[in-house]
C-alpha cells in the first residue's frame, strides 16, 4: 500500500506543478481563490481515480507499483511493465515545455488501462504502455489530440515473402500513398517494415491488411520500435533553438501554373496557426514560410499545400519520405512527356483508352491536379485533359483496372465525371492531292498503305488524284502517311479545305438577293400599271369597272390584263420558287407558316387571273374581266427583301468564327530533340500536320501553333483570348499554353498535347456555333400567328365561296345588283360562280398577310435607326423583342467595366528614406520603364511623361528585366533632363532665352564642367515587387508592406522603387475603372434587373472592382465555357439573361444570352458575336438599348393590332357580310386596302422617330 501511496503522490504532485505553473501569477482576489478551487478538485479527482485503481487491485504484491511507473526527460525506467502490457511510442508534434510534459503525464496515466507514461522532451515522444483489453491506441490518441498536440505512431511489422529490392519499393509505394502514413523504411534483411503514421487516420490493422492485400505475410510486432531506428524522427531540438520563437521552412511546391494558384496558398497557409508569414515564388516554386514551432510543424504546413493539389516537399533531405514521392511524381511526368515518341506497349499489357467527361474543372492547376493524381494509381498509363474541352482521355490496362473506376478516381477528387466513350477508337482522317498517271500507281500507293501498322483504310482516285486515308493517329500521323507515298516516287500534299461553317448563308444570300431583284425589276412596272388602273377604273365605273373595248387587244384580253400577264408570269415561276420550296417542307411537316399563306394567295391570285382571261377570251368579251396578276409581285418584293436582309444579318456569325480562326498560326516549326535536349534538326509544316507529341518549336513574337506543354525554355505570354487577363503568363517547364496566343520574349519547345479541332480556339468556336444555332426566328410570333391565321382564311374564303353561291341560286337578283358588268349574254350560273368566285378571292386578297409581315420588320428597321443614330448599333428584331424581357445583366471586368488598360493610380514616396524630390525620382523611373515592355512597365512610363510634361527622358543602361520579379539598370542624364525643365517653367508665356548671354555670364570652363557634372550622374535602380526586393538585399518594413497590402486587396498591383540602394518610393498599378460603370449599375439595379459580374481574373481583383461600382454577386476564375455554362444555368431557372463583354474569350457567352452587348471599341469576333453593339464605349448605352427596345416592342405590338384590326374589318366586308346595307368591296378595292394596310403599319412605325 505504501508503494500505492508514493505513486499516488508523485501523480498528484506532477498535476499540482502543472496547475499551479498554469496558474501562477494570478493573485488578484476572488480569480486567485477560484484557481486554488480549481487546483483542489482536481487533486480531489486523482485521489478518487487512484483509489479506485488500488482497490481493484487484486494481487497487490505482484503488480506492485509497475502499474504506475512512470519516466519523465531523460530519467531512467523506475519499474519494468508488466510481460502482458502493450507500448506505443508517440511522437507529439507541439510539445516544447516541462509544463506540457507534466499535464500529458496526468492525463494519460489516469485513463483506464495505462500502465505507465514516459515522455522525452527533447526528441518530443510519448512511452505508453497500457493493456489492450482496456484501452485501444486510437483512444490514447484521441485523448492526446484533445489536449492539442497532432500525434504521430511508430510501429515495426514483420513481413515475409519479399524476394528483392522490387518488393521493397512496391510496399513503400503503395503503403506510402495511404493517408494518414508519414514515412515507411523496408528492410529486406530484416524482413520488417517500419512505419509512421497518424493513429486517428489509419490503424495498425489496416496497415496490416494493405501489405497482406499485396501479397505478402505481415504481422504486428508487439515489440516498441527503438527511437534511434526511426530517422524520420531525428529532429532533437537544440536549447539554442528552444530560445526562438519562430523558424523558418522552405517548401517545394509543384503544380502551380499562374499567380492565382501562389495567391490561393498564400492565402490558405497564412491562415493556419502559428503561420506568421509566408511568400510563394511562381517562378523557383517553392515556398518561404516562417511559423511558431509550438503551434504547427513543417509536416503540417507541407500536408496542407498537398491537400490544395499541388505536390509539396520540404527542402531538408532529412523528410526523405518526401523527397522519394516527389522523384517518383517527376518520374512519372518525364514518362508523359515521352509520349511523343510514340513507343509501342509491352506485349503482355493490354491497353485500352477511354473518354471521360470532366465537369468543374476551372484553371490549368485542376488539369494538373487531375494528371498527376490518376498517373499514381496502377494501371493508369497516360492521362491527357483538355480543359475547354472539359474531356479526359486515359489510356489504362485492362488487367488491373477499368473505364468505371477510373471515372470514380476523378470524382474522388472533388471533379463531376462521366464516361463518354470506353475502348474508344479516334480514327483520324485524311485526304492528299496525289500525282499520278495510271492505275498501276493507284494499286501501288494503296497496297503499301493498307500494309502499313496504322492504316485503317485508304480510296486513292486517279481521275481526281485525291487520296482518302482513315488512320490511327496514336500510331502514325499525317508527316508519316506523306513521306510513305513519297517514298513510292509521287508527290503527296495536304489538301486544305477551307473554314466550312455550318452557319454560313452565301448560298441563301444569293437566292432571296435574285429573288428580291427579279421581283423588284418586274415589280415596280406593276406598281405604275396598278396606279393607272386604279385611276382608269374609277373614271369607267359606268361600264361596271372594265376597260373600254377600244383598248382590247383580242376580245376579252386588254393591253393592261396582257402586260401584268407578262409581268407577273417570270416573278410567280422564278422569283417565288423558294417560297413554293419553303411552303411545301412545312405542309410536309404537317405546318403552315408564312410561307404557305404567301404561296396561297399569290397563286390563287394568279391561276383565278388566269382562268377568268382565258374564259373572257374564250367567250370573246367585249371587256376584260379584272383580274389580280398585281399581287403575286408585290408580295414577293418586300417578302423577298426582308428574307434576304436577314440572312444578311446572320452570315455575320460566318465572318466572326473566320476571325476567330485567323488567330491560329498558319505554320509551325516541328524540330528533332537528341538525349540531352540538344536540337538535332528543324521542319517547318503547316499547322495541320503538327501531330500529338510532336515538340515545335515557338520564337519570341510567333504564335502558338498547337495546345502543348512547355519542355523547354522561359517566356512570357499573352493569352488574354483565353482568360481575359490583360497581363502577360509566365512559361517555364511544365506550364501548358495555348494555341493563338503569343510568345512574348524567350525561345520555347512545347511539347503539342491538343492539335486540329482539339485545340482552345477550336472548342471556343464550337462554343459560338452551338450558342448561335440555339437562337429563335426573328418571326416567331408572326409564324406563330400565321399558322393559325392561314387555315383560317382558307376556311373563310371557302365559306364565302359556297355560301355566295347558295345565295345565287336561291335570290339570284341580289347576286346580279352587285355583280360588275352584268351582261345578258352570260348565263346565270356562269354569273353566280363568278360572283361567289371573286367574293372568295377577295377575302384572300385582303387577308393578304402584307400587315402582319411588315409589322415587324419596318418597326425593327425604324429601331435600328434610332439606335444607331443614338450608337447603338441593334442587329435585327430578336434582339430588340428581347431586350425589354432581360432580368440579369452579366458584366465582364477587363475593359468593359474598367478601361482595359493598366494606369498608375499612385506614387508614395517613402520620404523617411528617400533623398530625392517627386519630380527626380519620376524621372529616374520613366527613364528605366521606358525600356520595358511589360504592360505594367508601360504605364509607369507613361504617367511619368505625363505628370513631367515630356516625351523624351533620359539614358538608360544595363537593363535587365527579370519576368514575375522586376527590372534593374542604370540610368543618366535625369538631373540635366530636370534642369532644363525648370528654366523654361521660370519663363513668361511667350518668352524667350538667349543662350548666347546667358553663356556670355559664365566662363566656358564652369559652364563644361556644369554640364559634364549632370551627364556624368547616373543612378542604380531596381523596380519590382517584394521577393525581387529582398533577393537584392532590401528590407521592407511593416508600414510598407501595409502600405502594399491596402492596394493588393483591392486588387491593384503595388511595385517598389530603389535608387542606389535605398528604398525610396512605392508606385500602385490597375486597370481603372469606367466613370459611368456605377451610375450605369445603379440604373439598372432602379429599373429591377440584377447585375452579376464573370470574368477570367481573380478573386480579389474581382470583388474589388465590383465593390466600386456596386455590384454585389461576383463569378470569378471562369473559362469561357464556364461563362455560358452560367448563362445556361440562369436562362434554365427561367431568367432572360443579357451579357456584355469585350474579349474573345466573352463571344461564346455573347451569343449564347438572350442578347448579347459587345464593347465597340472591343475585338471584332465579340462584336460579331454580340447582337447589340456599343459604339462609343458607354456602358449608360445598356441602359438606352433596353428602353429603346421597350419601346420598339410596343410599336410592334400596336402594328400588329392595326393588322389584325385591318383582317378583322376588312375579310368581313370582303366576304359581303355587309352588302344587304350596300356596303360592297369589289376586287380592286381589296388590292387597294391590301395596299393601305401596309402604308398604315409603316406609318406606325415611323412614329418612333418620334
Amino acid at each position: 500500500w505504501s508503494r500505492k501511496l508514493e505513486a499516488c503522490s508523485r501523480s498528484v504532485l506532477a498535476l499540482f506543478l502543472s496547475q499551479y505553473s498554469n496558474y501562477s501569477g494570478t493573485h488578484n482576489n476572488k480569480r486567485y481563490w477560484f484557481y486554488c478551487w480549481k487546483v483542489v478538485s482536481d487533486l480531489k479527482h486523482m485521489f478518487w481515480c487512484q483509489s479506485r485503481r488500488i482497490h481493484n487491485c487484486t494481487d497487490v504484491g505482484k503488480q506492485g507499483l509497475d502499474n504506475l511507473a512512470y519516466e519523465y526527460g531523460s530519467q531512467s525506467e523506475l519499474y519494468r511493465p508488466p510481460k502482458a502490457a502493450f507500448r506505443v511510442t508517440f511522437r507529439l508534434l507541439g510539445l516544447t515545455t516541462e509544463h506540457q510534459a507534466r499535464a500529458i503525464e496526468a492525463k494519460i496515466s489516469i485513463l483506464k488501462g495505462v500502465a505507465s507514461v514516459s515522455l522525452s522532451l527533447p526528441r518530443r515522444l510519448a512511452k505508453v504502455d497500457y493493456d489492450t483489453s482496456l484501452l485501444s491506441t486510437k483512444e490514447i490518441a484521441l485523448e492526446l489530440q484533445r489536449l492539442g498536440y497532432s500525434v504521430e505512431l511508430a510501429v515495426q511489422v514483420r513481413v515475409d515473402g519479399m524476394h528483392c529490392q522490387s518488393c521493397v519499393q512496391s510496399i513503400e509505394g503503395q503503403i506510402g500513398e495511404l493517408p494518414g502514413v508519414s514515412y515507411i523504411q523496408v528492410s529486406l534483411q530484416d524482413r520488417a517494415a517500419l512505419i509512421v503514421f497518424q493513429p486517428l487516420l489509419v490503424t495498425q490493422q489496416e496497415l496490416r491488411d494493405k501489405i497482406e492485400d499485396m501479397g505478402f505475410d505481415a504481422t504486428l510486432l508487439s515489440q516498441d520500435p527503438p527511437v534511434e531506428d526511426i530517422s524520420y524522427w531525428q529532429t532533437d531540438i537544440s536549447t539554442s533553438s528552444l530560445s526562438s520563437s519562430t523558424r523558418t521552412v522552405t517548401v517545394w511546391i509543384v503544380g502551380m501554373t499562374c499567380n492565382s494558384c501562389v495567391q490561393s496558398i498564400e492565402g490558405r497557409i497564412s491562415q493556419m496557426s502559428g503561420v506568421q508569414s509566408i511568400a510563394v515564388s511562381l517562378k523557383d516554386e517553392k515556398g518561404t514560410i516562417t511559423f511558431d514551432p509550438c503551434l504547427t510543424e513543417p509536416e503540417q504546413l507541407r500536408a496542407a499545400i498537398e491537400d490544395m493539389g499541388f505536390d509539396a516537399s520540404l527542402q531538408n533531405n532529412k523528410w526523405s519520405s518526401y523527397t522519394y514521392y516527389n522523384h517518383r511524381f517527376l518520374s512519372k511526368i518525364s514518362l508523359l512527356a515521352n509520349t511523343a515518341s510514340h513507343h509501342p506497349n509491352p506485349p503482355d499489357i493490354k491497353v485500352q483508352k477511354c473518354f471521360i467527361c470532366v465537369m468543374g474543372m476551372t484553371c490549368a492547376s485542376c488539369v494538373a491536379n487531375i494528371e498527376r493524381n490518376l498517373l499514381k494509381h496502377k494501371g493508369i498509363i497516360s492521362v491527357l485533359v483538355s480543359l475547354m474541352a472539359g474531356k479526359a482521355e486515359v489510356k489504362y490496362d485492362t488487367e488491373i483496372i477499368d473505364a468505371a473506376a477510373v471515372t470514380q478516381l476523378i470524382e474522388d477528387l472533388g471533379f463531376g465525371a462521366k464516361l463518354m466513350e470506353d475502348n474508344a477508337v479516334t480514327h483520324g482522317k485524311l485526304d492528299l492531292s496525289v500525282r499520278m498517271t495510271c492505275a498501276s500507281c493507284v494499286h501501288n500507293i494503296e497496297s503499301k498503305l493498307t500494309t502499313t501498322k496504322g492504316i485503317l483504310g485508304a480510296s486513292v482516285a486517279l481521275a481526281t488524284n485525291k487520296a482518302q486515308i482513315q488512320f490511327d493517329p496514336e500510331v502514325l500521323g499525317a508527316r508519316d502517311i506523306i513521306k510513305i507515298i513519297q517514298s513510292l516516287g509521287f508527290g503527296a500534299s495536304l489538301v486544305k479545305a477551307g473554314f466550312k461553317n455550318t452557319l454560313d448563308h452565301s448560298e441563301e444570300i444569293r437566292q432571296w438577293k435574285n429573288s428580291f431583284l427579279l421581283s423588284l425589276v418586274f415589280g415596280l412596272p406593276v406598281m405604275g400599271l396598278m396606279i393607272y388602273m386604279m385611276v382608269m377604273d374609277s373614271q369607267h365605273h359606268e361600264h361596271g369597272g372594265s376597260m373600254p373595248e377600244e383598248q382590247n387587244l383580242l376580245p376579252g384580253l386588254s393591253l393592261l390584263n396582257l402586260a401584268f400577264f407578262v409581268l407577273c408570269t417570270p416573278v410567280q415561276i422564278f422569283g417565288g420558287r423558294y417560297f413554293y420550296i419553303q411552303a411545301y417542307r412545312s405542309l410536309k411537316h404537317r405546318t403552315a407558316n408564312m410561307d404557305v399563306l404567301i404561296v396561297l394567295a399569290t397563286s390563287i391570285a394568279y391561276i383565278y387571273s388566269c382562268v377568268v382571261l382565258i374564259v373572257a377570251m374564250g367567250e370573246r368579251a367585249s371587256q376584260s374581266p379584272v383580274t389580280f396578276f398585281d399581287t403575286p409581285p408585290m408580295l414577293f418584293v418586300f417578302i423577298a427583301l426582308g428574307r434576304w436582309l436577314e440572312h444578311v444579318a446572320k452570315s455575320k456569325t460566318s465572318e466572326a468564327l473566320a476571325k476567330l480562326m485567323s488567330l491560329q498560326a498558319t505554320d509551325a516549326t516541328v524540330v528533332t530533340l537528341g538525349s540531352d535536349h540538344s536540337i538535332i534538326s528543324e521542319e517547318q509544316v503547316v499547322v495541320e500536320l503538327v501531330q500529338r507529341g510532336d515538340i515545335v518549336k515557338v520564337v519570341p513574337g510567333g504564335k502558338f501553333p498547337v495546345d502543348g506543354k512547355v519542355i523547354e525554355g522561359s517566356s512570357m505570354a499573352d493569352e488574354s483570348l483565353i482568360t481575359g487577363e490583360p497581363m502577360p503568363v509566365s512559361k517555364k517547364v511544365g506550364s501548358l499554353v495555348i494555341a493563338g496566343s503569343i510568345n512574348a520574349h524567350g525561345s520555347l519547345l512545347v511539347e503539342a498535347t491538343h492539335v486540329g479541332a482539339d485545340t482552345t480556339l477550336s472548342q471556343i468556336v464550337k462554343l459560338v456555333e452551338e450558342a448561335q444555332t440555339s437562337k429563335a426566328p426573328i418571326q416567331q410570333f408572326a409564324d406563330r400567328l400565321s399558322g393559325y391565321f392561314v387555315p383560317f382564311i382558307v376556311i373563310v374564303s371557302l365559306l364565302t365561296l359556297v355560301a355566295w353561291m347558295a345565295v345565287g341560286f336561291v335570290d339570284f337578283d341580289i347576286v346580279k345588283e352587285n355583280f360588275p358588268g352584268y351582261n345578258q349574254n352570260i348565263s346565270k350560273a356562269e354569273v353566280i360562280v363568278r360572283f361567289a368566285f371573286q367574293a372568295s378571292i377577295t377575302v384572300l386578297s385582303i387577308a393578304c398577310p402584307c400587315s402582319l409581315g411588315l409589322a415587324t420588320p419596318t418597326a425593327v428597321m425604324v429601331g435600328t435607326g434610332v439606335g444607331a443614330q443614338n450608337g447603338i448599333l441593334i442587329k435585327g428584331g430578336e434582339p430588340l423583342e428581347m431586350a425589354h424581357k432581360i432580368g440579369v445583366v452579366m458584366f465582364d471586368k477587363t475593359g468593359t467595366i474598367t478601361n482595359g488598360v493598366p494606369r498608375v493610380t499612385r506614387v508614395l514616396v517613402l520620404w523617411e528614406m528617400a533623398r530625392m524630390p517627386l519630380r527626380k525620382i519620376l524621372a529616374v523611373v520613366g527613364t528605366a520603364e521606358a525600356s520595358s515592355e511589360h504592360p505594367l512597365g508601360m504605364a509607369v512610363a507613361k504617367h511619368c511623361k505625363e505628370e513631367l510634361g515630356c516625351d523624351v527622358l533620359g539614358y538608360c543602361q544595363d537593363f535587365q528585366a527579370v519576368p514575375g520579379c522586376g527590372i534593374s539598370c542604370r540610368v543618366s542624364n535625369v538631373d540635366h533632363l530636370l534642369q532644363q525643365q525648370s528654366e523654361e517653367r521660370f519663363l513668361l508665356p511667350g518668352a524667350t532665352t538667349d543662350e548666347t548671354a546667358l553663356r556670355c555670364e559664365l566662363t566656358g570652363c564652369h559652364l563644361l564642367v556644369l554640364d559634364h557634372f549632370y551627364s556624368c550622374l547616373s543612378y542604380s535602380v531596381l523596380i519590382g515587387n517584394r521577393e525581387w526586393m529582398r533577393r537584392n538585399g532590401h528590407h521592407i518594413g511593416a508600414d510598407v508592406d501595409a502600405a502594399m497590402s491596402s492596394h493588393e486587396t483591392k486588387g491593384q498591383t503595388a511595385i517598389l522603387v530603389a535608387i542606389d540602394g535605398v528604398l525610396c518610393a512605392m508606385i500602385a498599378i490597375a486597370d481603372t475603372v469606367k466613370a459611368e460603370s456605377a451610375l450605369a449599375v445603379y440604373t439598372l439595379n432602379s429599373m429591377g434587373i440584377e447585375v452579376v459580374m464573370i470574368t477570367g481574373d481573380n478573386r480579389r481583383t474581382a470583388k474589388a472592382i465590383a465593390a466600386q461600382v456596386g455590384i454585389r454577386k461576383v463569378f470569378a476564375e471562369v473559362l469561357p465555357s464556364h461563362k455560358v455554362a452560367k448563362v445556361q444555368e440562369l436562362q434554365e431557372q427561367g431568367r432572360r439573361v443579357a451579357m456584355v463583354g469585350d474579349g474573345v474569350n466573352d463571344s461564346p457567352a455573347l451569343a449564347r444570352a438572350d442578347v448579347g452587348i459587345a464593347i465597340g471599341t472591343g475585338t471584332d469576333v465579340a462584336i460579331e458575336a454580340a447582337d447589340i453593339v456599343l459604339i462609343r464605349n458607354d456602358l449608360l448605352d445598356v441602359v438606352a438599348s433596353i428602353e429603346l427596345s421597350k419601346k420598339t416592342v410596343r410599336r410592334i405590338r400596336i402594328n400588329f393590332v392595326f393588322a389584325l384590326i385591318y383582317n378583322l374589318v376588312g375579310i368581313p366586308i370582303a366576304a359581303g357580310v355587309f352588302m344587304p346595307v350596300g356596303l360592297v368591296l369589289q376586287p380592286w378595292m381589296g388590292s387597294a386596302a391590301m395596299a393601305a394596310s401596309s402604308v398604315s403599319v409603316v406609318l406606325s412605325s415611323l412614329l418612333l422617330r418620334m
